[in-house]
């Protein structure tokens, strides 16, 4: 979809970046083939995809582990892609560490939002952000919260999109070839990105199954540390 204008690549299997993407396709690789060669083997998807604290099935690892798995082709496509593209600059602006650092942290911070907007559409369901199963409820209720509940989320975009934060702003006036033919510099392309995940975000579509706020999540922590890093040249990570 997007290219920028960094050339001279190289694979370095010592870079954080390279080691992510090998961890992600491994996974995904592990997702889709096992299964056809294991007998009952479980869909590594539910199993460490991310689920509402108050499911029966959820693990606290998979606060974590669901960053590094994926569903379909093109979401583990676009996800790498971004990860090596902007990953690869960021670290070597930061170095290894304070880009894992950076990585996991913006990670993080997409649960944070993303988990506090379903606590905030379960509460306005059953006045409560923490369900039993000794509730009074309806069927629908039933449906809506079983939606949000028991729906694993999964992939590293709100990570990426934290990538895509910092890359904006470090940056600003670099070009983003958009599908490597129109020229736009990364501050209005992350600006756009962020508006549009806004935008579908609130929208609250039943039928999107796109977690626009743990996006949103990524990006203002990334730019938050970003900012702070900014200023606090002399601390160490």
């Amino acid at each position: 979809m997007f290219y920028n204008n960094f050339q001279n690549r190289h694979i370095d299997t010592r870079s954080v970046v390279f080691n992510l993407i090998v961890i992600n396709v491994l996974l995904f690789a592990a997702t889709y083939f096992l299964p056809g060669l294991i007998r009952q083997m479980p869909d590594l998807r539910q199993v460490l995809g991310l689920y509402y604290p108050t499911s029966e099935y959820f693990k606290p690892i998979q606060l974590i582990s669901h960053m590094f798995m994926h569903d379909g082709f093109m979401h583990i496509f676009f996800n790498m892609f971004n990860l090596y593209m902007f990953g690869t600059i960021l670290e070597r602006v930061w170095g290894p560490q304070r880009f894992l650092y950076y990585y996991l942290i913006t990670g993080f911070g997409a649960v944070a939002l993303h988990l506090g907007v379903q606590a905030w559409e379960v509460y306005r369901i059953c006045g409560t952000v923490m369900p039993h199963y000794g509730m009074v409820l309806s069927e629908l209720q039933v449906e809506q919260l079983s939606r949000i509940i028991n729906v694993p989320t999964i992939g590293a975009s709100g990570a990426v999109f934290g990538l895509l934060t910092a890359y904006g702003v470090l940056f600003a006036n670099s070009e983003i070839y958009i599908y490597g033919v129109f020229p736009l510099k990364a501050k209005y392309f992350t600006l756009g990105l962020i508006g549009f995940e806004l935008w579908r975000g609130f929208q609250a579509n039943p039928s999107d199954n796109v977690a626009h706020f743990a996006h949103l999540g990524g990006a203002l922590i990334g730019y938050l540390l970003v900012k702070f890093w900014s200023k606090n040249r002399d601390f160490l990570y």
